[in-house]
């Protein structure tokens, strides 16, 4: 099994603690490891053949250094020169595993989610794979808690394993991917009972993603078998160049809508194991018990509440004190201080637009 970690995200709605060059994924949001250092942990107890973290030019110093501590397994950091969505990283990577290993089981994980069961993702991702060696296109569907209209739906067949016994834990044929619906969707879909939250985890072969490629992006597949043919090295230093001309010519696509959409070889199998893909400062709650009075205060010193509750409020080590307030969201760094709505939580992004539009880098 090769694990692929998909590390380039900005995570702007994290602002200010996250930035261009350290985002969301690596960063602590909880006070201790980074995301991405828990998202690998959490599968180096399968024993992979190897890790591949693909990141962006400007993160891969950083990952790179956070990846010293582990020596089980060989670890790659692969600087992508542009943001291409993930069809193209999900393709360089399969091209690299397979000029190795065609067949090899390749798992596709976000860096920055967050799930308390980790043992329930292992053995989910193992079961998954023996549909994933027969030549199938898996995906992983989390069964839906609420009405969430943030996410993409899958919407799966579930009938299809009534008579086999299989109807908890397929896998199900996929009828459809449905992006951010609207709430009266997003409450059918959840009385209905075969609607489950994508969470953006794949396990394939090399060869066969790379085959559906071929189908449905054929110019990306033909740019990725020119630029890594059988018995590429596994040394980056010296795949640096063909990366650079790879991206200088393909386009930005995601893996959901250049292949899976489209392909007939999708399954899903649905899980439920605290998956949570912390999204923005409102996730907070998902991932860290709230106190009493319903408010989460993350890497403080301390917090003194003052008829105040339903808070959300990273400190950076200092004392905070509220005082009637509730519903907000406060974040303290070195250089800068975020105070929102917590139903405002998804806008903070445009605190980023904005000061890139005005040339106020040093706070990016």
């Amino acid at each position: 099994m090769y694990i692929v970690i998909l590390a380039g995200g900005s995570g702007t709605r994290f602002w200010p603690l996250s930035r261009a060059a350290r985002p969301k994924q690596l960063i602590s949001i909880t006070g201790d490891r980074s995301m991405l250092q828990r998202t690998v942990e959490r599968v180096l107890p399968s024993n992979p053949k190897r890790i591949l973290i693909i990141t962006n030019h400007l993160q891969a110093d950083e990952t790179a250094r956070q990846m010293q501590q582990y020596n089980s397994v060989p670890i790659d950091v692969i600087a992508e020169p542009a943001a291409r969505n993930t069809a193209p990283a999900i393709g360089l990577a399969a091209a690299l595993i397979a000029a190795h290993d065609p067949s090899g089981i390749m798992v596709v994980l976000p860096a920055d989610h967050f799930i308390k069961k980790e043992d329930t993702l292992r053995n989910t991702l193992s079961y998954a794979g023996t549909a994933a060696k027969k030549g199938f296109l898996v995906t992983l569907g989390i069964l839906p808690s609420r009405p969430e209209t943030g996410y993409g739906y899958i919407e799966a067949e579930m009938e299809s394993n009534a008579d086999s016994g299989e109807e908890c834990q397929g896998p199900f044929p996929v009828r459809r991917f449905v992006e951010k619906p609207p709430l009266t969707e997003a409450i059918r879909y959840l009385d209905e009972g075969n609607f489950f939250w994508n969470s953006g985890m794949f396990i394939w072969r090399a060869d066969t993603i790379l085959d559906e490629l071929g189908s449905f992006m054929p110019s990306l597949y033909e740019k990725l078998l020119q630029a890594f043919p059988g018995g590429t090295s596994w040394e980056l230093s010296s795949l640096k160049e063909q990366i650079t001309v790879l991206y200088q010519d393909i386009d930005s696509v995601s893996i959901d809508y250049g292949v899976m959409e489209k392909s007939t070889r999708v399954l899903m199998v649905p899980v439920e194991m605290g998956w949570s893909d912390v999204g923005s400062w409102s996730a907070l709650p998902e991932v860290i018990e709230p106190d009493d009075l319903g408010t989460v205060c993350v890497n403080a010193a301390g917090h003194i509440a003052v008829d105040s509750s339903d808070c959300l409020i990273y400190a950076d080590d200092r004392m905070v004190a509220t005082v009637g307030i509730h519903n907000l969201v406060i974040v303290s760094t070195p250089d800068a201080i975020l105070v929102c709505d917590r139903e405002r939580c998804q806008d903070v992004k445009k605190v980023v637009e904005f000061l890139s539009a005005s040339g106020q880098t040093a706070y990016l």
